[in-house]
Formats: structure tokens, C-alpha cells, sequence
């Protein structure tokens, strides 16, 4: 597997769209909404999404995640604080379930270590991506509504490897 990180690019707006939106397609399915409907409200979201990162978050970094040349989803983080903030990462459903977002965040780990500096995302309690920061060591720190904030520090690293050779 083959993965890159391509800048975001003007020309990127419809992928971007489309990578939201198929986020939130479980939830369109709940509602009775025609497909017009839907998609009104859901650019409606994306835009607000979109102002709000950039407002909260001005030097985040965003990239276009790659997979053996095919755009996959997109990849937003922030290194300007004294913590890796993962803003956001999101994968179209076609390469959901493959590796990709296990072997980006192992690459984000590597930098925190690199760095010394920890890293934190939160994450809704039923994403599925949940299951994959607890086993790459991530803690709760803080729950808000449907939010789990999460850290992992570089010394977990140390002292875990320290403990099993112990």
C-alpha cells in the first residue's frame, strides 16, 4: 500500500464534499429527506465545518490522503500548539476498513515521538475509529456530550516498552 499526504487544493472542493458527506450517510439514512434535501443540508454543514476549522484552527495543516494514486479521504491536523491536534480524519467508504488510517496514525505517533509532544483528537463514542485509538494506547482525558477527548503522549511508549522488558 501506497500512501501519500497531497496538499488540499481549490480544485480538491467536490472531493472534500464528497469525503463529508459520506460520513454522515448513516444519518442521512435516517431521515425523509429527498436526495436534493439531503444534500442541501449537508453543504450546508460542510461550509459551517469548514469555517469553524479554519476559525479555530488557523494554521491547521490539510492534506488529501492518497492510496496507490486514488484519493481517499482527507487528513487535518495541527502542530502549532504544544500538542499534535488531530482535527480530523476521514476515509470514503471504499477504503475504510483497509489499514489506512491505522498506518497514518502510527506516522503521526512517530512524529509525537520525534517531537516530544503528545497528540489529541476527540472522538464521537460510537465511531468505530474509537476501537483503533484505544489499541494504539490513546486515553480519555474528558467526555463532552457524544465526545470523548483523547491524548497519547510519547512517554506511554518509554514506559510500556520499559515494563515489558522489566
Amino acid at each position: 500500500m501506497n500512501l501519500e499526504l497531497e496538499p488540499v487544493k481549490a480544485a480538491d472542493e467536490a472531493f472534500l464534499f464528497a469525503v463529508y458527506a459520506s460520513t454522515r450517510a448513516d444519518e442521512m439514512a435516517l431521515v425523509p429527506w429527498d436526495k436534493p434535501q439531503q444534500e442541501a443540508f449537508l453543504r450546508m454543514q460542510f461550509n459551517a465545518q469548514r469555517s469553524s476549522y479554519a476559525a479555530q484552527f488557523p494554521n491547521a495543516d490539510y492534506r488529501i490522503i492518497v492510496r496507490d494514486g486514488q484519493p481517499a479521504g482527507r487528513l487535518i491536523v495541527d502542530r502549532s500548539g504544544e500538542v499534535i491536534l488531530l482535527i480530523d480524519i476521514a476515509l470514503l467508504p471504499e477504503f475504510r476498513m483497509a489499514g489506512i488510517g491505522s498506518a497514518l496514525m502510527k506516522q503521526i505517533l512517530t512524529e509525537a515521538i520525534e517531537s516530544q509532544k503528545p497528540v489529541k483528537l476527540h472522538v464521537e463514542k460510537f465511531n468505530r475509529a474509537l476501537r483503533l485509538y484505544e489499541r494504539l494506547g490513546f486515553s480519555a482525558i474528558d467526555e463532552n456530550g457524544i465526545y470523548i477527548e483523547m491524548v497519547w503522549r510519547p512517554e506511554q511508549l518509554s514506559s510500556s516498552a520499559a515494563r515489558h522488558s522489566a
